[in-house]
């Protein structure tokens, strides 16, 4: 289940994966972007403004909050 962060990045627990409501690619920050030469560890809110989707172009905007079991 996903749920919209309403573009607040920084509401965000820095570990919080999301998932582009487009394309379902999960961005997870622990594993980093290859695609955008972004390091493990580098948390969502912390993305460069111009950061969108490796997979489809989404914007940052474009991406919901994943609700992850216990």
């Amino acid at each position: 289940m996903s749920e919209a962060f309403f573009g607040d990045a920084s509401r965000l627990p820095a570990e919080a994966k999301l998932e582009c409501k487009i394309c379902w690619h999960v961005c997870d920050p622990a594993e980093g972007d290859a695609v955008w030469q972004v390091p493990p560890g580098t948390a969502f809110a912390n993305l460069p403004d111009h950061w969108s989707c490796p997979r489809c172009g989404a914007p940052k905007q474009g991406f919901l909050l994943l609700d992850e079991p216990g």
